[in-house]
């Protein structure tokens, strides 16, 4: 290539990063918004969660475009080719995080006023869990380090065990108190919604080491179900 071909490349390149960035950045506010819509019983914040996901389609739309184009027109290979499909790939991942937070927030609008606090406090604290694993994978991907992504996935246990202690105290109200059955399931939702996030999440930070390293990660993840843990 020549030497304007490979700087507007290169350009192209940044440009799908600055709009994985903002994807992400758009999917961190939303999910922050929407666990705190569920802690405070905000429906107008809840509106405003489900309002903003046409916006984070529409990036996802014009990501896969330029991909499209990208791979069309440049047909890049090794490291520009592994950015080129990560980038097609988290974006894909970043919709799918901003669905699930659409689907916490309209949780909020039903929640009525028996669900124990100590459980809604419960997913408040596997909210911003969820939360931080989402920022850090997001800053791991924009500083191209694969060291941090892994970090991210290794710590996707712990999402699964604040998930699945969640799924049992909220199982315990419900068996205790039939008044809380209503509230509680609309609140296991939200738990497993937030579950899925970290998995989404897990997904990126593989995608990530891929893309710096080139190798992929084993595929074994330890995973406890709630149903049949001990």
């Amino acid at each position: 290539m020549t030497e304007h071909t490979v700087r507007s490349f290169s350009a192209d390149l940044e440009e799908l990063s600055g709009d994985i960035a903002r994807m992400g950045g758009l999917a961190e506010d939303m999910l922050s918004d929407a666990i705190q819509a569920i802690a405070t019983r905000d429906s107008i914040l809840a509106d405003t969660v489900v309002s903003r996901d046409p916006q984070l389609d529409n990036l996802q739309v014009e990501v896969e475009k330029k991909i499209l184009r990208l791979l069309a027109l440049r047909q890049p290979l090794a490291r520009d080719l592994r950015q080129t499909i990560s980038a097609l790939k988290i974006a894909s991942e970043l919709e799918r995080i901003g669905d699930l937070a659409k689907n916490i927030a309209k949780r909020a609008k039903v929640i009525d006023q028996l669900e124990p606090a100590s459980a809604l406090k419960g997913v408040s604290r596997m909210g911003r869990l969820v939360g931080g694993q989402l920022k850090r994978v997001l800053d791991a991907y924009s500083a191209l380090e694969s060291e941090a992504a892994v970090k991210v996935r290794t710590r996707d246990e712990e999402v699964d065990e604040h998930y699945n202690a969640l799924f049992r105290e909220l199982l315990t109200y419900m068996m205790e108190d039939p008044r809380t059955i209503s509230s509680c399931a609309h609140l296991l939702f939200v738990a497993k919604n937030l579950e899925r996030i970290g998995d989404h999440c897990t997904n990126i930070a593989e995608e990530i080491h891929f893309l710096v390293t080139g190798e992929t990660l084993a595929n074994e993840r330890p995973k406890v179900d709630a149903l049949n843990s001990n």
